[in-house]
């Protein structure tokens, strides 16, 4: 039961036209604190487009699904603290991410190293094994150290 909406405000005769319910059911879930339309300075209610979804999905819940206002209560509690807790999880994961990454770079920079040292202790091992020829003609093979990414 989507209903398209334009920007801006909308009283409460215009919403209860939108889904076709009595004004006093709105006002029965204002009371119960399922829906907070603002005030203008006469005392109207104004609905946002944000007010309009909540009251869109307490209509669900309420006449498509049957739930009491009561479980409607406990139904939009639930899902505030799930969408919380999403949100926490979702950092808690960038941070580990930026860890692992961070890490990952630490290590590479450990193998570059680590590369560059095997190779001069190559170099000095042949030296020492030939020291008829000049260091020059000696080529030491380019270590290529290769990542492989797995997949998530």
């Amino acid at each position: 039961m989507r209903v398209k909406k334009n920007k801006g405000f909308f009283s409460i005769s215009a919403v209860a036209k939108m889904f076709s319910v009595h004004q006093q059911t709105i006002r029965l879930y204002e009371k119960e604190g399922l829906i907070c339309p603002k005030r203008s300075s006469g005392n109207t209610r104004l609905f946002s487009e944000d007010d309009i979804d909540r009251l869109e999905e307490v209509i669900y819940l309420t006449h498509q699904l049957g739930i009491n206002l009561a479980g409607v209560q406990m139904i939009l509690k639930l899902k505030k603290k799930i969408d919380k807790m999403q949100k926490e999880m979702n950092r808690a994961f960038d941070k580990a991410k930026e860890q692992l990454n961070e890490e990952t770079e630490q290590t590479k920079k450990v193998v570059r190293t680590t590369a560059k040292q095997l190779v001069q202790l190559k170099q000095r091992s042949i030296l020492d094994a030939t020291p008829d020829i000049p260091e020059a003609h000696i080529e030491i093979d380019n270590w290529d150290i290769e990542y492989e990414e797995e997949e998530a």
